[in-house]
């Protein structure tokens, strides 16, 4: 479903010189596969996941998802690829000026899904990932486990074929934690592929699956599964 080779990304600093946050990396992740790149903050991991959904184009060597280079996409290819996938963002990232049910419902009504069944498969990943008790809430009333579910439920609601989650568990205590790995780890049951980036190292153990490790732009592989 995903796979890196010899992928590179350098950065040019404002004031002067070169930064290179990713260095020759190669791996792969099959269909339906749970995999977490974890690493310190400031490893490389988030740019990782942007060259997945080309919003990144690697410096050099090639990004594929389901076969198809991503760095060498046109634009109209890159908004077909990013339809059949999710991404749950670090800054969680929600609409604020609509309630928990509409932040889900847009994103359906934006996708094309079919009017008549919006409000269903909206209401059906809202109650998978707990939050339908706060269907009216706006995403300022909720707290940090909330938003996240919520995330969660939105990218559920798509049935996206590959799922990229940023730090889902950043700043959440032990009992949303385990939530949200509880749904991450349903949503790949499904078959969807799962690929999280996280400085957690416990995250890993949870999830299992493939573990991939990045430090200072240089990627190995863990000790999971692959």
């Amino acid at each position: 479903m995903v796979e890196f080779q010899g992928v590179s990304k350098v950065y040019t600093r404002a004031a002067g010189g070169r930064v290179e946050v990713l260095a020759d990396a190669s791996f792969q992740i099959g269909p339906g596969e749970m995999a977490v790149v974890s690493g310190p903050s400031g490893a490389g991991k988030s740019t990782l996941l942007r060259l997945v959904c080309g919003e990144e184009r690697p410096s050099r060597g090639s990004v594929l998802v389901a076969g198809a280079d991503v760095g060498a996409m046109s634009r109209g290819d890159l908004a077909r690829l990013r339809r059949r996938l999710a991404v749950i963002p670090q800054d969680r990232r929600l609409l604020a000026d609509r309630t928990v049910f509409g932040n889900v419902a847009f994103v359906l009504r934006a996708l094309g899904v079919p009017r008549s069944q919006v409000r269903p498969r909206a209401l059906e990943a809202l109650r998978e990932a707990g939050v339908t008790a706060r269907l009216t809430a706006l995403p300022a009333e909720l707290a940090q486990g909330e938003r996240q579910r919520l995330l969660l439920a939105r990218a559920v609601a798509t049935t996206p074929s590959l799922l990229l989650a940023d730090e889902p568990t950043d700043m959440l205590d032990d009992v949303a934690t385990r939530e949200v790995l509880a749904l991450l780890r349903a949503v790949q049951a499904r078959g969807t592929t799962v690929l999280v980036a996280t400085h957690a190292p416990d995250v890993t153990a949870h999830l299992g699956g493939r573990s991939l490790i990045l430090e200072a732009g240089c990627l190995r592989l863990g000790g999971g599964a692959g």
